[in-house]
This record gives structure tokens, C-alpha cells and sequence, in this order.
């Protein structure tokens, strides 16, 4: 019987299959939905982890006792995970152990599109790359043996929509995994002194020798023959666009594409009378082709930045005028993303507007305060980055930072990676405010639990970590918790707070709409009254979708009774509105009640 899978769900599906027994993820878009149907198989145990390093190191800790293991990430959380995922190289494995990373590019959810396939070569690992759901499936089952065979992790490469593109799967039976899981004493495989690294180092360069045989034999590994003027060298979803695009051609689908079959390039490339390479981002294939002496186009007919398309792949191919990848349709307005309506996140950053400061901020639903008109979020570079880049400025702006820089940081961030450059405050003498928006939930990526959210991975009760704690343990003196929705109260803590001449910590805390916890804080929706507003769109300014602008002549009731002309006025939609209260705040006419 075969079924509808996406990509991460036939992922899931398949280390079920293969008898995997612990899976660790930090959720990030495109992979989040890996783990979240992984925990519908009780036989794996999974967990959200606090970030991807953790949650590599979990699953080599299972995998060096015994157990098949699956780690799971985005692109940029493979730089988070480096460290531990090249020495694993070195040190190997017991049971299996498969680590995703799903690449995004055209940046549909990431702050870029770094090309996790160099990370293979680079740690000296093999890469699988699935073209499809099916063999989204096998290839976890095949990495899993792999994984053991080889005494390696084996990488497997998704991009995003392979990750959330459907098609047909069939389903089988779980095996029975590996056998024997219990811990054993051996430094010299597992303790990588120099001393002990120098004598595994050799064994990886023979392991690559080896796996460059495999890549030969591998079964997602196949010539296709057609049509000889075109041959086609390609991979994971650029398969499917060139095989649309030029259904008669001969190809050469890659599953694996670290190491690569050398012998089969070559073989495929005296076939056909001209070659070309297909594929997203980088040119990884392409220069690993041309390094064989063998002549083949690529980026200079295919473009490298974002997704390409059936279309793509032919102008490239044919020659013609290049379209866009996928060209929006005129039809439908544009909706760009913005703060849910109630989020408590609109409060703080309303009060960090009117305070005018250079807000040092990180990756999170809290991006969103960057475009106008809440024009509230001056950087975002990486997970965690916030606290470091405003202790930096602060060193270099000295006493001219107080009262103008801070950072901001969500729960789930600062559980990330935040903690460390907190304690590089504390322990450099820091005079800064950090600001740590508390709503209960790792939000951006669909409201997964967190060390501070009182819930695990199967929504399960946890014990929660308390960040007022957290923060005087690490050696915070002044930590002060605001209620972000009050924006008066709000206001005058960050600034007495920015202004203290010392390190200081504010959690803004406020739950989620979209979590259960909200109940405790919506309130009955607000109304505008038509008769007061005039038309200022100062309410505007806070960026909430539930206001709405109706245009017309008309006039309004001023506060000394005279009647003035406006030309519109705005309106609440009682369906969107939480009662938060903000708008009302801000607004100078007593028009919102």
C-alpha cells in the first residue's frame, strides 16, 4: 500500500523503519516536522534540544553505546553542530548514527543559503541527497547501514522542498535494530587526545577510499540513458526540474553526492555530446566534475542564487531569455509576515520605538519588528548573536552606549545561545541591558517546548527552567521581569534599566497567542469609535493586522465638540483583536476602548 508523504514525514517513517532508538533535534524550518513525527513512534525517544550541537552530542552519546540514532537541523544549525560533527568523523560510531541537515534555498525561512554539502567534504563524511519522499524513506535506511558499516555518521542533505513536497511511499515494518546497547571502555577509539586523534586520522582517509567504491555501487546512484546531445548531471530536487524540463535526456541522478562515483561520471560523460551540471546553490558537483578533467556547464548557464524551476533549467539548457524562478502572481496583493495579532513581542518593541534605541536583535519571531512600521530591530546575524554584537558596540562606543543599545533575545534563543555571551558580560564588567522576550515557546518554528516552556517534545509536563533565576545564578545584580503589554510601565523600566551604569537583565514576559497559556491574558476585543478617530494612523504604527483602514470623506468629533473632516478611519476586526491593549495606547484621541 503506498501513501502521501512529505519529506520529513518519510524521514521520520524511515528511521522508525530502521529501528532507530533516540532522535534530537533544535527545531528550524525546513526539518521541524522530522521530530514532531518522530514522537509519533513511541519506540524512538526524542527530544527537543537546546540547541544542535547538544542535540549532536546527544545522539553520538547513543550511538556510542549501541543505538541507532537520527539528529536532525537546518543548514545553519550545522555550523552550531561543527564542532562535535567533524570529530565524530575522527572518533566513528557503534550504531548508527544519521545526521539531517535540510538546506533552504531562495531563504524562504533563513538568514541565508549556505550549501551544507561542502560540510561532507570538508568532515570528511559521506552525504546522501533523496530526490523524492521515497527515498526520503530508504535513504535513512540506507545511511543507518551505511553509518555502521563504515563506522562513521552519514549526512543525509534535504532542501526545502524536498522537506515539504509530497509523494508516494510505501510504508514497511520496523526492524529490529541493533542488538547489543550497552557502553563500553575504549579511549583510543572515543578520547580524542592528540595522541589518540593522530592514529584515527589515517583510518578516515582509508574510510573515504572506501566510500568512494560504495558511492559506485550505491543504489540511488544510476545512469539513465536518453537522448546523448544532452547529458545531465543532478541531484535531489533538481532532478525532478531537469528530468520536467528535459524528459529525453540521458541523466546521471546522484544519491549520493559525497564521495563521489568517479568512475561512473566518467563513464556517463563519454556517452553524451554535451554535459551539463544541475543544481541548486553551489557549484559542489560541478567543480568536483571539472576537477576530473572533464569538460561541463553549470553556473554559468544556471543561476546560483535561490530555487531553480523546470523553466530555469531550460533556458539554461536551450539558451533562452532567463524567467523568474517563480514569478508572483499580479493577482494577489502582497502579505508580507508580520507580528500575530496580541503578540506581547508588539508591546516591547513599541516601547523600544519610542525610546529610539539601537536594539541588538537575533534570530525569532522578533525579526519581524525590523520593517516598518514598528522599525524596531536594528541586527540580526545569527542565534545569539544579539547579546555579543551589543557588548561590542558598547566596548565601542564606551559611555555613549548607555541609555541607546541594548539586545533582545527570545526564550528559545537565549536557551540556544545566549547564555554563553550573558556570562561574557557578567564576567568583562558589562554595563548593558539584555533583554529576554519570555513567551513560553520556541514560536517561530510552530510553538515547540523549550527548557523554559514547562513542556517536552510529546507536549509532556516538564520542569521548566526559571530565567530570573538562570540569570542571577550566572551573576546578573539587577534582574527585573515587565509585563510588555503595559507600554507606560514597560517604557520607564528599560529606561531606568538601560540607564543604570550596570549589567542588567529584562524579561519581558508574555505568552504566546497561539500556546494554551494565552487564555490567561486575552481579554474581549477591542472597538474603534468611528466618531472619535481622525484618521491619524498613529495605531498603525504598531503593526497589528487586526486594525484596518476605511477610506472615505468624512468627519470626526474633536474633544472641545467642533467637527473636523478627515478622509478615513480605522476599524478592528473582533475576530483577529486579543484585547492586548496596546493600540489603545498609543492611541492620543481616546478612540480605542
Amino acid at each position: 500500500m503506498k501513501d502521501l508523504y512529505s519529506g520529513n514525514e518519510a524521514i521520520a517513517r524511515g528511521a522508525w523503519e530502521a529501528g532507530c532508538k533516540v532522535a534530537s533535534a533544535y527545531p528550524g524550518t525546513p526539518s521541524t516536522e522530522i521530530i514532531e513525527n518522530i514522537i509519533r513512534y513511541p519506540e524512538i525517544n526524542a527530544e527537543w534540544s537546546p540547541n544542535e550541537k547538544v542535540a549532536l552530542e546527544v545522539g553520538a552519546g547513543a550511538a556510542m553505546a549501541g543505538a541507532r540514532a537520527l539528529v536532525a537541523m537546518k543548514h545553519v544549525g550545522v555550523n552550531v553542530a561543527a564542532d562535535p560533527l567533524f570529530t565524530l568523523s575522527y572518533t566513528g560510531v557503534k550504531g548508527g548514527l544519521v545526521v539531517v541537515t535540510a538546506d533552504d534555498p531562495a531563504m524562504h525561512s533563513s538568514q541565508n543559503e549556505q550549501d551544507s554539502r561542502h560540510y561532507a567534504r570538508a568532515a570528511k563524511l559521506p552525504m546522501l541527497e533523496p530526490a523524492d519522499s521515497r527515498e526520503c524513506l530508504e535513504f535513512v535506511k540506507l545511511a543507518f547501514a551505511m553509518s555502521e558499516e563504515h563506522d562513521c555518521p552519514v549526512m543525509l542533505r534535504t532542501t526545502t522542498r524536498i522537506s515539504h513536497g509530497l509523494s508516494l511511499v510505501s510504508p514497511g515494518e520496523r526492524a529490529a535494530g541493533p542488538v547489543e546497547i550497552k557502553v563500553e571502555k575504549n579511549p583510543g577509539k572515543w578520547v580524542m587526545l592528540p595522541a589518540f586523534a593522530r592514529g584515527r586520522h589515517p583510518l578516515v582517509e582509508d574510510r573515504m577510499k572506501k566510500l568512494i567504491e560504495v558511492s559506485e555501487k550505491f543504489p540511488g546512484n544510476r545512469i539513465e540513458p536518453g537522448d546523448k546531445k544532452i547529458g545531465i548531471i543532478t541531484s535531489g530536487v533538481a532532478y525532478q526540474y531537469a528530468r520536467e524540463a528535459f524528459p529525453d535526456a540521458s541523466f546521471l541522478k546522484l544519491g549520493m553526492v559525497w564521495p563521489l562515483p568517479e568512475k561512473m561520471i566518467r563513464e556517463f560523460a563519454g556517452m553524451v555530446e554535451k554535459l551539463f551540471v544541475v543544481e541548486e546553490l553551489d557549484p559542489f558537483l560541478e567543480m568536483n566534475v571539472l576537477a576530473l578533467g572533464i569538460a561541463v556547464t553549470g553556473k554559468a548557464v544556471f543561476p546560483i542564487l535561490g530555487e531553480l524551476s523546470p523553466a530555469l533549467v531550460r533556458a539554461g539548457v536551450t539558451g533562452e531569455p532567463r524567467p523568474p524562478a517563480y514569478p508572483p502572481d499580479p493577482s494577489l496583493p502582497p502579505r508580507p509576515p508580520i507580528l500575530c495579532p496580541g503578540c506581547p513581542h508588539r508591546g516591547l518593541f513599541t516601547a523600544l520605538a519610542r525610546l529610539k534605541a539601537f536594539v541588538c536583535g537575533d534570530i525569532g519571531c522578533y525579526t519581524l519588528a525590523a520593517p516598518p512600521p514598528l522599525s524596531a530591530l536594528d541586527t540580526c546575524l545569527c542565534m545569539g548573536a544579539g547579546i555579543g554584537q551589543s557588548f561590542g558596540m558598547e566596548k565601542a562606543l564606551g559611555d555613549q552606549a548607555q541609555g541607546k543599545v541594548c539586545a533582545v533575545i527570545g526564550d528559545s534563543t537565549f536557551f540556544h545561545s545566549g547564555i554563553t555571551p550573558l556570562m561574557d558580560m557578567v564576567f568583562n564588567r558589562s554595563k548593558g541591558t539584555v533583554i529576554i522576550l519570555d513567551n513560553r515557546t520556541t514560536a517561530m518554528t510552530g510553538r515547540q517546548g523549550n527548557p523554559g516552556a514547562g513542556y517536552d517534545a510529546c507536549n509532556e509536563v516538564c520542569r521548566a527552567v526559571d530565567l530570573e533565576d538562570l540569570a542571577r545564578g550566572l551573576g546578573v545584580g539587577r534582574v527585573r521581569t515587565v509585563q510588555p503589554y503595559d507600554l507606560d510601565a514597560t517604557e520607564q523600566a528599560l529606561c531606568e534599566e538601560m540607564n543604570a551604569g550596570e549589567l542588567s537583565v529584562v524579561i519581558a514576559k508574555g505568552p504566546c497567542m497561539l500556546i494554551p497559556a494565552a487564555k490567561e491574558v486575552k481579554k474581549p476585543p477591542l472597538q474603534a469609535d468611528a466618531a472619535k478617530c481622525t484618521g491619524c494612523k498613529i495605531c498603525f504604527k504598531v503593526a497589528c493586522p487586526a486594525i484596518y483602514w476605511v477610506a472615505g470623506e468624512g468627519t470626526y468629533l474633536t474633544r472641545d465638540g467642533k467637527t473636523k473632516k478627515r478622509k478615513g478611519y480605522v476599524t478592528i476586526d473582533p475576530l483577529f483583536c486579543t484585547g492586548c491593549g496596546v493600540c489603545a495606547q498609543v492611541c492620543e484621541f481616546d478612540a480605542i476602548k
